[in-house]
C-alpha cells in the first residue's frame, strides 16, 4: 500500500524555504505522492457549503493557497521520484487548452510523475467570480477532460460541444507518456460514477476504512457496468479528519484502497516542525504500509 502526503502550497508551504525541505522530506522518507491544493479566491462571506468540517471551510479565508502547477513544479525540482498531485484542480474554473499545454508541461518537466486530481468545485461565489457559470459543472467537468485528452494524445485535434469549439489546432508539448492520469475527488454518487466512468483514479476524504469500503464497491460496480477493469483506476483514501492509527490501514487495504493520504491538519510552527511529524507518520504509516 502507498501513503502520500497533502500537502504543500497552502499557509506557510507557498514559499521556497518551506516547499523544498517538506517535498524532499516526503521523498527521503518514503510517501508516495505529495499534493497541493487550488482555489482561486476566497471570500470572507459565502452560502456555499464546504463538503467536509460540517459545512464550514476550516481555515481563515484569508490563508495563502499558492497556484498548485507552480508549487509543483518547484517541488518537482526538487525531487526525482516522487509523484506530484493536484488535490484537487479545479477543472471548470480553467479554460481547457491553456489547462492542458500547463498540465503537459508540468508532467514532461518532472519525468511523467504528474498526477491530475480533479474535482468540480464547491465555492459558487467562486465561479461567480471568475465569470464562469456553476450551473452545469459537472457536465464541464467531463468535457474539458475530453477535450485535454485529445489535445494530449493527438498530432491535431478539433472539437465541437456545449462548452468548447475549435478547429483544427495542434497542441505540443505534449505528456511525458503521451497522457497523464486524472483522478477524481468526491464522495457523492455523482463523484463515484465519474470515477468508474472515465477517471484513471479517485481521492476519497474524510472516509474512515468502513466508509471507504462502501465507496470503493460502488466504484467497482460501475467499473464492472462500463466495461472497465479494476486495474483500470488507482484508489487512493484520505481519513483527512478522522482519526487514524497503524492498525486501520490493513483496514482501508481490505476495504480495496491502493493509497492513503495522510493530511497534517494543525499547522506547522516550522520547517522542523513540519518534517519531525512527517518522520513520526513515517514511521507510523509509510514503514507499516511497506509491509502489507
Amino acid at each position: 500500500m502507498d501513503i502520500g502526503y497533502f500537502g504543500i502550497g497552502i499557509g506557510a508551504l507557498t514559499t521556497a524555504d518551506w516547499v523544498k525541505p517538506v517535498a524532499t522530506a516526503a521523498e527521503r522518507l518514503g510517501f508516495s505522492s505529495i499534493w497541493a491544493p487550488e482555489h482561486v479566491i476566497l471570500l470572507e462571506k459565502y452560502s456555499s457549503k464546504y463538503p467536509y468540517s460540517a459545512g464550514e471551510f476550516p481555515m481563515p479565508t484569508d490563508t495563502p493557497f499558492a497556484d498548485p502547477f507552480t508549487t509543483l513544479a518547484f517541488a518537482a525540482a526538487c525531487t526525482n521520484k516522487i509523484k506530484i498531485a493536484t488535490g484537487i484542480c479545479l477543472v471548470p474554473e480553467h479554460n481547457p487548452l491553456v489547462l492542458a499545454k500547463t498540465v503537459a508541461t508540468l508532467d514532461r518537466l518532472s519525468g511523467g510523475r504528474f498526477i491530475l486530481g480533479v474535482g468540480i468545485g464547491w465555492l459558487a461565489e467562486e465561479f461567480q467570480a471568475l465569470g464562469i457559470s456553476f450551473e452545469r459543472r459537472a457536465q464541464r467537468t467531463r468535457e474539458y477532460i475530453d477535450v485535454m485528452r485529445k489535445l494530449w494524445a493527438e498530432p491535431k485535434s478539433s472539437h465541437r460541444g456545449e462548452f468548447v469549439n475549435f478547429p483544427e489546432v495542434q497542441s505540443f508539448p505534449k505528456p511525458h507518456n503521451r497522457t497523464v492520469p486524472v483522478w477524481f475527488g468526491g464522495e457523492t454518487p455523482p463523484a463515484l460514477r465519474r470515477v468508474g466512468e472515465y477517471g484513471d483514479g479517485w481521492v476519497g476524504f474524510n472516509l474512515s476504512p468502513d466508509e471507504a469500503g462502501q465507496k470503493i464497491k460502488r466504484i467497482e460496480d460501475i467499473l464492472r457496468t462500463s466495461g472497465r477493469k479494476r486495474s483500470d483506476v488507482h484508489l487512493a483514501v484520505s481519513p483527512y479528519a478522522k482519526p487514524v492509527g497503524t492498525d486501520d490501514l490493513k483496514r482501508y487495504r481490505d476495504a480495496g484502497a491502493d493509497e492513503v493520504v495522510l493530511v497534517s491538519l494543525r499547522p506547522p510552527s516550522s520547517t522542523g516542525d513540519a518534517i519531525q511529524r512527517m518522520e513520526q507518520m513515517a514511521r507510523d504509516f509509510v514503514e507499516p504500509a511497506s509491509r502489507l
